[in-house]
């Protein structure tokens, strides 16, 4: 029986447990390149425990950032400071993963704590968003949408490919496309946003038109011995949009065009939301278990796992693959030995590089020398 420190295997690649980093928009960057921050975000990390750590969500073309201080891959020279993170990673025995997305209508946005809402197309910082119909998202992204045409979404298509083959040569192992999060993935699958009347749109299949094609162009340059993912749109919680029954059938359809472990998150195609379980522990586990068992691939969610417990028995009850943990991460840069010491590892540190472990087991001076609290009573 596994459990949060078991390793997993998926294709060629091996993880030292259970945990991911998850991505997480930092806005750090500039003219799309990662640098010294980055490295020391992931590399903390990475030394920290974690088993698979993803920088940011990495934009396919400029106008696929959040915002202008974004990180990308749509050029040459942004490869090197992810090779640096992906070395770092890498040295202190965690597997470098990467997220390519588009945010679609949602991008040309002000950092978080300026405000987080969408900048005109005609400002500096601001561009022209681009979705699968002329619909604007609404609230705080109040500007025209420009439809994509057939050709805009092929090019697209080969965008993914060329930022996954750069993404190969900068040393990632493991490659998440991100169709979620009222993204531009994501709104090709909702109603909601995409109201098309061609290929792309109207039925179920081909409002997931998008995802296989954009999958197969990856699927093509990505060796088959890494593991190729998707963060899925699963849920808009609202009537008229994407439903969990809708992602059970998109997932299947997915695997066969060779995605090999579904990241189910939310669709969050409106701010119109009707009952979101934000605030219940775990909320993602029981969805992605039906995936699980109907689909028969492996599975990962994210959403309120950062109790050590709730993330152990998910894993050792096999209802999920992967705990991916986002906020817990940026708290604590190293859970994962928390985590052990909370569940009363046999040997809590060994989940660290071998030679912070060996100084932290072999040199233990007087009670509470390292400075952790006392680990739970079980």
């Amino acid at each position: 029986m596994p459990d949060l420190f078991s390793p997993y295997t998926l294709k060629g690649i091996t993880l030292r447990n259970r945990v991911a980093m998850s991505p997480m928009t930092m806005y750090r960057s500039v003219d799309g390149k990662v640098g010294d921050y980055h490295l020391m975000l992931m590399g903390s990390r990475a030394a920290g425990g974690f088993g698979l750590v993803f920088p940011e969500q990495i934009a396919i073309t400029p106008d696929g950032r959040t915002g202008t201080c974004c990180a990308g891959l749509w050029d040459d020279d942004q490869i090197e400071g992810l090779a640096r993170v992906c070395a770092l990673v890498k040295e202190m025995g965690a597997v470098p993963a990467i997220q390519l997305g588009h945010t679609g209508r949602k991008g040309s946005e002000q950092k978080p704590w300026e405000g987080k809402r969408q900048i005109a197309p005609d400002h500096p910082d601001g561009w022209q968003v681009r979705g699968p119909s002329a619909i604007p998202y609404g609230g705080r992204y109040p500007y025209p949408v420009q439809a994509l045409s057939v050709d805009e979404i092929l090019a697209l298509h080969q965008a993914y490919a060329d930022a996954a083959q750069r993404a190969l040569a900068a040393g990632f192992e493991w490659l998440e496309m991100h169709f979620a999060h009222g993204y531009l993935g994501a709104s090709f699958f909702s109603p909601l946003a995409n109201q098309r009347t061609d290929a792309y749109g109207g039925s179920l299949e081909n409002r997931l038109r998008f995802h296989r094609e954009a999958l197969d162009a990856v699927r093509a340059v990505w060796p088959e011995r890494l593991p190729l993912t998707m963060r899925l749109g699963s849920d808009d919680f609202h009537p008229e949009g994407v439903q969990f029954d809708d992602a059970v059938w998109a997932v299947g359809a997915l695997k066969r065009h060779g995605l090999d472990l579904a990241d189910l998150s939310l669709g969050m195609n409106t701010d119109d939301l009707r009952e979101p379980p934000f605030s219940q522990a775990a909320f993602m586990v029981e969805r992605g278990n039906r995936v699980r068992r109907e689909c028969g691939i492996p599975v990962a969610v994210s959403w309120n796992l950062g109790t050590p417990a709730i993330a152990d028995r998910v894993i050792r009850e096999e209802l999920i693959d992967l705990v991916f943990l986002g906020r817990p991460a940026l708290a604590n840069p190293h859970w994962p030995v928390w985590a052990a010491r909370e569940l009363a590892h046999d040997d809590p540190f060994s989940v660290l590089p071998q030679d912070w472990s060996w100084w932290l087991k072999n040199r233990p001076g007087s009670e509470n020398s390292h400075g952790w609290p006392a680990p739970a009573v079980r």
